[in-house]
């Protein structure tokens, strides 16, 4: 089963964090949260959940797992200022690894400038963002780039999302 890598800060947008990581969990795959600092607990910006990282960024290596996982809400927005984030995300992008992102999760993407002539969809407000960035904009619930990059819109579009991303994890 896949390990995988999962960005988060404070503000995640609650449910685009939890139902894909029990779905993911569900099926046998290792869920591991990375932040700023081991043991920490961050909150979703709705207040409906709180997360313990399991390890810090410091103290992990991209080469250690098989998938990304970028939970939206203002978390990847706070974690593309760091460029430990931006780096690690990078190296699932050029390796070919599975990436997940939803809803604001291609903004961490975006600033890895890995998304150049790459089919991607996000939150409505992002959409300029992408388009600057290069990347093929869908205004779609789901759009899975050359069986590598799973990306959705907003919270409705999480039954999708986890379709697909198990899909390529299987």
């Amino acid at each position: 089963m896949a390990k995988i890598a999962t960005v988060i800060t404070d503000y995640f947008e609650d449910v685009e964090y939890t139902d894909p990581a029990k779905a993911y969990k569900d099926a046998g795959h290792d869920v591991v949260t990375i932040g700023d600092e081991t043991g920490k607990k961050v909150k979703g910006k709705q207040g409906d959940a709180t997360v313990k990282i399991d390890k810090g960024i410091d103290e992990v290596s991209p080469a250690d797992f098989d998938a990304l996982f970028i939970p939206g809400g203002f978390s990847p927005d706070i974690l593309r200022a760091d460029d430990r984030f931006v780096s690690f995300a990078k190296h699932f992008m050029d390796e070919k690894k599975p990436v997940f992102a939803i809803c604001h999760g291609p903004q961490l993407l975006i600033t890895a400038k890995s998304l150049e002539g790459r089919g991607v969809t996000g939150y409505k407000s992002i959409m300029v963002d992408l388009e600057y960035a290069g990347a093929k904009v869908q205004d779609k619930e789901v759009f899975v780039c050359q069986d590598q990059l799973v990306t959705s819109r907003q919270p409705d579009d999480i039954p999708a999302f986890i379709k697909e991303s198990t899909k390529l994890l299987a």
